[in-house]
């Protein structure tokens, strides 16, 4: 698939999993140029349909949050919004640490974190992450001057629409990205009494259904095998990178 928006090739040290923002042992990241390609795909959809204002960003599966904070540094101008769920308490812990750097206290106090592994250890890797931070705080202090950049992260397996709801209240959702669970480092957590157990990807989709508008615009990354359908949604675009299929959607009847 030739990429559409994300054509160049810039240096995304800054950005890599594990230097400043916190990684999740045991899940590789995933590769931002792709990340940058789908997001700006779904916010050329919304452009489209005359939608200009900074947006509500939601992953409903976000592990670390690293997607969302990788995001919100190359796109903060279009965002206003950046929400996080997951169902792993572990990874939310993480998820809220990096989230955190978006402000300029957190980016701060991680600064302070680096500086001090920096003087324990006398690691070049620990000197290059705390130029990649300092970099990264003179982008996020021109950032905050044009308009404030809130988060949220909150605990709920995303085949619970109920929890959802609970959760985003009246949050209006604009454009939602989800790498879904596939292959080793991630599994669906089903409850096995439910008739739709067998079939977690359409459970979820109807869950997420419940907390969308008509205007919203959700893509999910699955592997080649898994079948993304559903009766509330259509179909708008599908692409295929490698292993992995991004499809997406936007909601009807609603």
């Amino acid at each position: 698939m030739p990429y559409k928006y994300a054509t160049e090739r810039p240096d995304f040290s800054d950005l890599a999993s594990g230097r400043v923002f916190h990684s999740l042992p045991g899940h590789p990241a995933f590769p931002v140029r792709l990340t940058d390609e789908i997001y700006q795909r779904c916010l050329a959809k919304r452009n489209a349909q005359g939608m200009t204002e900074p947006c509500t960003l939601y992953d409903p599966c976000c592990g670390a949050a690293y997607n969302l904070s990788v995001l919100a540094y190359r796109h903060w101008r279009s965002l206003r919004l950046v929400i996080g769920s997951d169902i792993d308490q572990a990874a939310l812990q993480v998820a809220q640490q990096n989230l955190k750097i978006l402000s300029l206290e957190g980016l701060d106090k991680r600064i302070g974190e680096i500086t001090e592994l920096a003087q324990k250890f006398g690691k070049e890797s620990h000197q290059q992450a705390l130029k990649s931070a300092h970099r990264l705080r003179q982008r996020l202090k021109i950032l905050n001057t044009e308009h404030p950049l809130s988060t949220l992260v909150f605990h709920a397996n995303v085949l619970d629409g109920q929890a959802l709801r609970a959760n985003l209240k009246e949050t209006r959702l604009d454009i939602i990205v989800a790498d879904v669970p596939y292959g080793a480092q991630s599994q669906w957590r089903v409850d096995e009494a439910d008739q739709s157990a067998d079939n977690p990807l359409w459970k979820m989709l109807n869950s997420l259904w419940e907390v969308l508008n008509s205007r919203s615009i959700l893509a999910l990354v699955t592997d080649k095998g898994q079948k993304v359908a559903h009766g509330g949604y259509q179909r708008i675009e599908q692409f295929q990178m490698g292993k992995r299929r991004v499809t997406l959607l936007q909601p009807v009847n609603r």
